[in-house]
């Protein structure tokens, strides 16, 4: 089986009804969309195609159309989206890791708990972690997270991971995510729910 390149999605997009799409590095930069992919993802949807958008981003699928929007990008370039996030969410209002969840990541995930039914807990009572990035991914690394995570490890709380990634690029800036403090929580004995 040889391995065909492709240049443009509209030299094989007619054999498809329905193109699924990654969103950070193929449709947008974290900045702004690209837009030759923007202008695909159209066409492809002009001649009937459905487009998904799918992302490790730790939001649910309406966070993520919002901060598309706030990038300028066009609502007729997909269909629908399917995020990390609103995987995450649907988890927690199933309750599948209990009911008293603690939370890593910045204030703006929170909201992810609530929409869940859930209100965030202390360590002390958490029956699992949910971990949507670090605090402040703009000067934290996975190392200041050394003691949390002995202590997660002490309770044996399982992780759950909203965002696999372990860096993402916002422009030309390279950012921890998710994924790494996932990482280090496993290499520790804990347990990771990706």
């Amino acid at each position: 089986m040889t391995t065909r390149l492709i240049e443009r999605l509209d030299t094989i997009s007619h054999a498809y009804d329905a193109l699924l799409c990654d969103v950070w590095g193929c449709y947008h930069n974290g900045l702004q969309p690209f837009p030759a992919a923007v202008a695909a993802l159209q066409g492809f949807r002009a001649r009937g195609g459905t487009v998904v958008l799918l992302t490790n981003a730790p939001r649910p699928a309406a966070s993520v159309a919002q901060f598309l929007d706030g990038m300028g990008a066009p609502r007729d370039s997909y269909d629908a989206i399917m995020s990390s996030g609103e995987a995450c969410v649907r988890a927690l209002g199933a309750r599948a890791h209990g009911e008293r969840i603690h939370y890593v990541g910045p204030e703006r995930d929170l909201h992810m708990l609530a929409q869940a039914g859930l209100a965030p807990a202390t360590l002390d009572e958490a029956e699992a972690v949910l971990c949507t990035g670090l605090f402040d991914d703009s000067r934290e690394t996975p190392e200041d997270y050394a003691e949390a995570i002995t202590a997660w490890r002490a309770r044996g709380l399982p992780m759950l991971c909203a965002n696999p990634d372990v860096v993402v690029d916002r422009g030309t800036q390279r950012l921890w995510c998710a994924g790494a403090l996932a990482e280090a929580y496993a290499r520790a004995g804990g347990e990771v729910i990706w």
